[in-house]
């Protein structure tokens, strides 16, 4: 039984969560049913002009991905504002951090705010609070991540239960075009 262990390769996921001002994100690593944590954080940007502030999201995640390697990236989807100048900005913060993604290579999934919280907390309409909690005791943290992480997190999570067993997301039959999932 122990070789069968050994033969389960670990797929290494990078979840984000885009934001202007802060992006999360967040490593796990999938193996068979386990899930690990690697790291988690956030990227800030500067008050600065909207191009710098892009610029800051992919330098950064790109440092991320080139230091923990990951083999797959989830990204949450914009979610539309009652602004719509503010939905603008989000999406082209989440095009800065697919844009990171896809220059190495790595192909990107996308799943709603109601997706990730139905696979994590069961409830698509869950609090941050109970996300963050969610995480912490599925990843088997001392504590509660921030919860810009925390939601990087939880969209890790949703893409490594998606292809098998536990909040099971359809994503047989998609196949990757430009590094992402169609």
């Amino acid at each position: 039984m122990r070789g069968h262990a050994a033969a389960v390769a670990a797929v290494r996921i990078l979840g984000i969560d885009p934001g202007l001002r802060v992006t999360g994100f967040g490593v796990l690593e999938r193996r068979g049913q386990a899930l690990s944590y690697v790291s988690s954080g956030v990227v800030r940007t500067a008050d600065a002009p909207l191009p710098e502030r892009l610029k800051t999201i992919l330098d950064s995640l790109a440092q991320v991905i080139t230091e923990h390697a990951p083999d797959q990236v989830a990204v949450e989807q914009v979610f539309v504002n009652v602004n719509p100048q503010s939905t603008l900005r989000l999406g082209q913060a989440r095009g800065a951090a697919i844009c990171a993604a896809v220059s190495h290579g790595l192909p990107v999934a996308e799943y709603t705010a109601l997706q990730v919280k139905q696979a994590v907390v069961g409830n698509g309409h869950a609090a941050k609070e109970q996300v963050q909690e969610m995480v912490r005791r599925l990843l088997g943290l001392a504590a509660d991540p921030s919860a810009d992480a925390a939601d990087a997190l939880a969209c890790a999570i949703c893409h490594a239960h998606g292809g098998q067993g536990l909040g099971r997301l359809a994503t047989a039959g998609y196949r990757v075009r430009h590094g992402r999932l169609v």
